[in-house]
């Protein structure tokens, strides 16, 4: 299992994404976090930002149609997209994830 992280600007978009990877089976789950504060270097200053940030649940052969999914609807020039591979996973929320995917 992977854990594939992204941030968005706004509620609609978050949830545009969350709905487009589980309707399409590249995930089987998007949670989407409530709006935190980001501080990151861009283009040469330090910007800060409001943002939410998306945990998608899905498998690593999935990453490269995830990956792809998000850079074609994204509005962020260089949207964050992270995977973290799940050292653990539970039996039955694998077993859940593995079925809808």
């Amino acid at each position: 299992m992977l854990v594939i992280l992204t941030t968005t600007s706004n509620t609609d978009e978050a949830e545009s994404l969350a709905n487009g990877l589980v309707e399409h089976r590249l995930a089987a789950c998007v949670q989407i976090l409530p709006k935190m504060t980001s501080v990151y270097a861009w283009e040469g200053k330090v910007e800060k930002e409001s943002e939410h940030l998306l945990l998608i649940k899905t498998l690593p052969e999935k990453y490269e149609a995830v990956e792809k999914y998000i850079l074609d609807r994204h509005t962020y020039d260089t949207p964050e997209i992270v995977a973290i591979p799940a050292e653990k996973v539970s039996a039955g929320y694998l077993k859940w994830l593995t079925s809808y995917l």
